[in-house]
């Protein structure tokens, strides 16, 4: 370790660190400098990034704050930090999330290595099978109201490193900038966004939330990714005590429940006769309902089972819509295949996990959009049934041709 140094901070995870950034790709932050400006000079700059981190001068820059759309119309606020910064966090997150990924709970699995939003969707089907209510959280502006001060005493329960702390409070206290260019400091929230933030926000729940159920609540399982949160009951009664003393206890780490989003529900199914106001409630993009299911022997009957949810319906079919297929006349069907199918490829491996022919409806627009093309480009092709022979005669040359062709009850025949 040089005796001019503050920090022992390796130059070998500098780079490591680099090279996760720039496999994440990721937007400008205030400086404008993207990952190939970065490259132009990358020795000296990842050069500046471990002098200034060993010798504890790094201050990282304003995050650019920039709005995302939700499927229900309202946006999303994001955090971008630079690209030095970026790397920055990478470097702290390599130290801190192997020891903090010992500590986090089992039904913890947002942003964590191993750990899927397929895996929490399964779960909580299972559970809704077992438990009749579910606790449906809703923490309202999480991580715009994580408290610092709290959130830097769980750090420290993990790390007596100085430099790890330095930087994690800099980052923390660093002030978001605007579009037109105005800044605003705040004394709580860690910006989505951020490489560190998902971390940072795992590891307050983990204290506010993951350990406290287990201590207190243990036979309540839940599933949380990230401030997504349900908890399985088996009486109303009970529902309306968890619900309750969860209010409590967010209100005591600084968090406050959304009174309208936050709910009970109850799981009605084919043997569940009871009646009650609420019985769906969506999580990761999944509506959990009461749906018509059937048995391996092929015998009908209601189960409450996950499938893909209106709003995300509606964003992948505005998707759908932006990229303007029908006018692209220009363009062959395997030109058109070329551009959808690496969004289809996401759409059916996210949503493929539990009832894919659910994504139906949304296949079936796209043969709408898709006939609308080939009327424009082949005079030939004027009727659905001339477009859809033709589709078919190229299915059987070219079966994989579009992913959803082979996605049971949604493939090119089914919708004509």
């Amino acid at each position: 370790m040089s005796k001019t140094k503050s920090f022992h901070i390796s130059k070998q995870v500098i780079w490591d660190a680099y090279k996760r950034v720039k496999a994440n790709k990721g937007s400008a932050g205030v400086d404008q400098q993207e990952i190939k400006d970065f490259e132009v000079n990358l020795k000296d700059n990842l050069y500046k990034v471990w002098n200034r981190m060993s010798s504890g001068t790094y201050f990282p820059k304003p995050v650019l704050r920039v709005e995302i759309p939700k499927p229900d119309g309202r946006m999303r606020p994001l955090g971008i930090p630079t690209i030095t910064d970026r790397i920055a966090q990478m470097v702290v997150k390599f130290h801190i999330e192997p020891t903090l990924e010992q500590q986090f709970h089992v039904d913890s699995y947002g942003y964590r290595p191993n750990k899927s939003a397929e895996q929490a969707i399964k779960t909580t089907r299972q559970r809704c099978w077992q438990f009749d209510w579910v606790v449906d959280l809703d923490i309202k502006g999480f991580f715009d109201n994580i408290d610092h001060d709290l959130l830097m005493k769980a750090v420290r329960k993990h790390t007596d490193e100085n430099w790890i702390l330095l930087y994690i409070e800099r980052w923390l206290k660093t002030p978001v900038q605007f579009s037109d260019g105005s800044q605003k400091s705040s004394d709580t929230g860690t910006p989505q966004g951020g490489v560190i933030s998902p971390l940072l926000a795992n590891l307050f729940l983990h204290y506010a939330f993951d350990i406290w159920m287990s201590r207190y609540y243990p036979i309540n399982p839940f599933e949380r990714y990230a401030d997504d949160v349900v908890v399985h009951c088996k009486t109303l009664i009970e529902a309306e005590h968890i619900k309750s003393v969860i209010t409590s206890r967010m209100r005591a780490c600084k968090l406050e429940l959304h009174p309208e989003k936050t709910k009970i529900v109850y799981c009605k199914d084919e043997n569940r006769r009871d009646n009650y106001y609420q019985t769906q409630f969506d999580f990761l993009s999944f509506t959990f309902r009461r749906r018509t299911c059937r048995t391996k022997d092929g015998k009908l009957f209601n189960g409450f089972n996950p499938a893909v949810s209106l709003k995300s319906r509606k964003a992948i079919l505005d998707t759908i819509r932006s990229w303007k297929i029908h006018r692209k006349s220009d363009k062959t069907i395997f030109d058109i295949a070329r551009i959808c199918n690496p969004v289809f490829r996401g759409w059916y491996q996210y949503f493929s996990c539990v009832n894919p022919s659910e994504t139906y409806l949304v296949f079936k627009h796209f043969n709408s959009i898709l006939y609308r093309w080939g009327r424009r480009k082949y005079k030939r092709l004027r009727t659905r049934k001339q477009f859809f022979s033709w589709m078919n005669s190229i299915r059987v040359k070219y079966p994989n041709l579009f992913i959803y062709w082979n996605i049971d009850g949604v493939g090119i025949r089914t919708v004509q």
